[in-house]
């Protein structure tokens, strides 16, 4: 279904490119480096360069496969991006020589182990709007506020679904056994897109459903919602513009044990950021919601065997945002952090009330 946004203001208008002058990520380690051990983590700087485009770089320069490389998460091509790679400590001789106008080493550490994937706190942004008017400003700045307060529904960015949008087509078509694909980096992270679309879908129905029940009354909405009337009223009660469903598999936030929503205690401690609720990626041995919430699942569930499914934080909460008005230039610029697994696009298109991808069309 289409994209629902959760914030109540109308469109704005500004222009955004991902480049590496007005996108920037800083990536935040999960641990501190021990100083000792096998492994040599490099803080790399990378300007557009994709994280596989780097890793390849270095394979190449040091003779060794690219999954002897460690890496945290991947990051942005079309940015300047910092982040954390670990090889093995025997290499280290081998890059002094190392040189490339798109990679610059800032740092090196010694650590007991290789880094894994999603061996990171979170990500650190800098982004810079353009073509920003004073009454855009305004209402950027208000959208800022109701983020700090509230957070933003996590949805996955156009990222993850190729140039066309239709990568999840493709792992679709895999899982029905219509289409074949040998590469099994490719083979994966097409099923991933057909995971993250069905996640999408299911949380831009809760959004709706939210929304619905923030401008009508409960006996309004007993046919439209298909929920009974006590859970209606529940819900109406929930000060939170994203409203809580019996059932609904809640996680200590931002890391945790998953359990369910069954008692309405749990109410305030989403209003505190204490607990965060979950979404579902389709898939085999993976947590599904229980009661009311479970109908409403069940129809973004449809992937039940062949991959493994999982919990993903259906709601997330911004930390130390910044905004910064510069009227002669007409820019707006944001710092902002996110937990990993976040996309700074949707916080964009959050507070655009629009999706941004058109923007880096049209140059």
């Amino acid at each position: 279904m289409e994209r629902q946004y959760s914030l109540p203001h109308s469109t704005i208008e500004f222009h955004f490119r991902q480049s590496a002058r007005d996108f920037v990520v800083d990536e935040i380690p999960l641990y501190p480096f021990s100083g000792e051990g096998e492994h040599l983590v490099l803080h790399i700087r990378k300007k557009n360069l994709s994280t596989w485009q780097m890793l390849d770089i270095f394979s190449n320069h040091l003779g060794i496969k690219s999954r002897d490389i460690g890496y945290a998460g991947l990051k942005d091509k079309n940015a300047q991006t910092k982040q954390y790679i670990s090889l093995p400590k025997k290499y280290e001789p081998m890059l002094e020589n190392f040189d490339h106008e798109g990679i610059k080493i800032l740092e090196r550490h010694y650590h007991n182990n290789k880094i894994r994937m999603g061996h990171l706190k979170g990500n650190r942004f800098f982004i810079r709007l353009k073509k920003v008017n004073p009454t855009s400003a305004y209402k950027i700045h208000e959208a800022l506020k109701a983020i700090k307060k509230n957070g933003i529904p996590n949805y996955f960015g156009f990222q993850r679904f190729g140039t066309d949008g239709e990568n999840y087509l493709k792992g679709k078509a895999i899982l029905e056994g219509t289409l074949r694909e040998k590469n099994k980096k490719l083979h994966q992270f097409y099923i991933n897109a057909y995971q993250s679309y069905l996640f999408n879908g299911w949380l831009s129905r809760r959004v709706q459903i939210s929304k619905l029940i923030e401008s009508f009354t409960p006996h309004e909405l007993l046919n439209e919602l298909s929920l009974p009337l006590a859970e209606i009223e529940q819900m109406k009660k929930q000060k939170h513009p994203f409203k809580l469903i019996h059932g609904d598999v809640l996680m200590h936030y931002p890391h945790g044990k998953i359990f369910h929503y069954e008692s309405d205690d749990e109410i305030a401690r989403f209003d505190a950021h204490d607990i965060s609720m979950t979404g579902l990626l389709s898939g085999k041995r993976a947590t599904r919601a229980i009661e009311e919430a479970f109908a409403i699942e069940q129809t973004f569930d449809t992937i039940t065997k062949d991959i493994d499914g999982a919990r993903r934080y259906g709601w997330i909460y911004p930390q130390e945002i910044e905004g910064i008005y510069k009227e002669n230039e007409a820019w707006f610029e944001l710092h902002f952090t996110l937990p990993k697994g976040s996309y700074a696009t949707v916080l964009i298109e959050e507070i655009a009330k629009r999706p941004i991808q058109s923007d880096e069309e049209q140059d």
